[in-house]
């Protein structure tokens, strides 16, 4: 019996559970492994040998390859791991967190210096008041 999941129904958003942490494992100990200069080296060197030599899925190499962390996220990079990438290719964490939501870095620094993201669209599903009831029903229902 899978484990109920109310947090998944935050739009936009990947959280990193178990389930994550298990289809990403290979993908965040790549990761790691760029926490050491001869590493990070042989990987900017030839990505695609470097890659092979990990047991990640195709599309985990490709989302990496293309530096899409957001889709590495999707298939379970954790973002503390993904910036060791980030990192080897002398980006900064807001450099990275702009690209991931589409703005500069300077757009992305002045929205969190002006407060972050306003929170009209990117609620939990329901919650208008009415979240716990909607679980209290789900919960009722089964």
């Amino acid at each position: 019996m899978p484990l109920d999941k109310p947090y998944q129904d935050i739009p936009g958003t990947t959280i990193f559970d178990a389930d994550q942490s298990r289809k990403g494992y290979w993908l965040n100990q790549f990761c790691m492994s760029l926490m050491k200069a001869d590493n990070r080296a042989r990987f900017k060197a030839d990505e695609a040998a470097y890659l092979d030599e990990w047991p990640m899925t195709d599309a985990q190499k490709a989302a990496v390859r293309a530096r899409d962390l957001n889709e590495c996220i999707r298939l379970g990079g954790n973002i503390y791991f993904l910036a060791k990438i980030g990192a080897t290719d002398g980006k900064s964490f807001q450099q990275m967190a702009g690209s991931m939501t589409g703005m500069t870095e300077a757009e992305y620094r002045d929205m969190m210096i002006g407060g972050g993201r306003s929170i009209e669209g990117n609620r939990r599903v329901g919650e208008q008041g009415d979240a716990q009831a909607q679980n209290q029903r789900k919960k009722k229902d089964a």
